[in-house]
């Protein structure tokens, strides 16, 4: 046989045996790609995303789309081929697979922990839109968790409000813990509560503020390796009181980045005429109860999603900018916010047709 015809053969099996190499052999990456967009102002599944009942509202046009991320699945390993290709391309983002799911943690559970985010970004962006309104919402510090096996479980239950910590009262989350850690591990803690026995008790008892009890629980050490910590084994929430009904319907998505869109639309459904001036508008972005803007993940990927629906104008959070300034889609403007009042300010600027002032992201933020 001809050397030529040799090396071509040696050559040819070289190249099936790394294509299949590279087909067989798992890599410890994930894959991000751009994922549903979908407009807050309209519907989704047949169903507006926003429901407000209890108060006037208004008609609103335009878009204030809220933006995700597709990952791929805690279980699944992709291949060398499918890490290159993710490599080469303009639309998804290859991240080691501990980025994603981090201790090994399963796909249900980082969907548990989404799916909690979610609410609570949905309770933030309620508040955030009603305070910058000036509509009064009353607030309530509760038990969020309690940690299986630590004292206060079965003495304290999730929902529980949390009026006053050894005659204490307390105002915000973070009261509890420094008003615990006062102690010694192994003496006596005192809450004052009102129980959450069911919704129904539960929010009679938030309006009403009556059926407190005291619960003595005695603290243990923190499990944590430093100086001895006395701890209860509950984290505290906020839970608040609507002066009427807001209901957003979006299933299927997870995570706390779509606060400020979800606040946005809040506002503008609440107030006569358009925020956006008929504009397409996306966007993205945490958003804690006094509207303070933070930081998401896979800005990248959003901003491709938002301009491939259509969105001219993309409201980042600022500490964002700086990555999605990076590789910003043609025909998408990056506005930086920090707050939901900056983005208000923005809409009005687009709204009118003041390109100029807005506050632009650039590569240095």
């Amino acid at each position: 046989m001809p050397r030529r015809t040799v090396t071509m053969l040696a050559s040819t099996l070289m190249l099936i045996a790394l294509l299949c190499a590279g087909v067989l052999i798992p890599v410890p990456y994930a894959e991000m790609s751009p994922g549903p967009t979908v407009n807050t102002l309209g519907k989704h599944d047949g169903e507006p995303v926003l429901q407000i009942s209890g108060h006037k509202t208004y008609p609103a046009d335009g878009h204030l789309n809220m933006t995700t991320v597709r990952v791929t699945g805690a279980d699944y390993r992709m291949n060398l081929v499918e890490a290159v290709y993710g490599w080469l391309a303009h639309d998804s983002k290859i991240v080691p697979h501990d980025t994603l799911y981090p201790d090994g943690k399963t796909e249900e559970q980082s969907s548990q922990e989404n799916a909690e985010e979610f609410s609570q970004s949905q309770e933030s962006a309620k508040v955030a839109a009603l305070k910058e309104l000036h509509i009064p919402v009353k607030s309530w510090v509760i038990v969020s968790t309690v940690v299986k096996g630590s004292p206060a479980e079965g003495r304290l239950h999730a929902g529980d409000v949390i009026k006053a910590v050894d005659g204490t009262a307390v105002k915000q989350p973070a009261d509890v813990a420094k008003l615990v850690t006062k102690h010694e591990p192994g003496q006596d803690v005192v809450f004052t509560i009102v129980p959450a026995k069911d919704q129904a008790a539960a929010e009679k008892a938030r309006k009403e503020a009556t059926g407190t009890r005291n619960v003595t629980i005695t603290t243990r050490a923190a499990d944590d390796g430093g100086a001895k910590r006395a701890i209860v084994g509950i984290s505290a929430g906020t839970d608040h009181t609507f002066p009427f009904d807001i209901d957003i319907k979006l299933a299927d998505v997870g995570g706390p980045s779509a606060g400020l869109m979800f606040a946005l639309g809040i506002y503008d459904k609440l107030t006569p005429g358009s925020l956006t001036g008929g504009t397409f508008v996306a966007g993205t972005g945490t958003i804690d109860d006094n509207g303070t803007v933070g930081p998401i993940g896979g800005i990248e990927m959003k901003t491709v999603g938002a301009r491939d629906k259509g969105a001219r104008y993309f409201l980042t959070p600022a500490d964002n900018c700086a990555a999605a300034a990076k590789d910003t889609p043609d025909g998408l403007t990056l506005v930086k916010v920090k707050t939901i009042g900056d983005a208000l300010d923005a809409l009005e600027d687009i709204r009118g047709g003041d390109i100029a002032a807005l506050p632009k992201c650039t590569a240095k933020g």
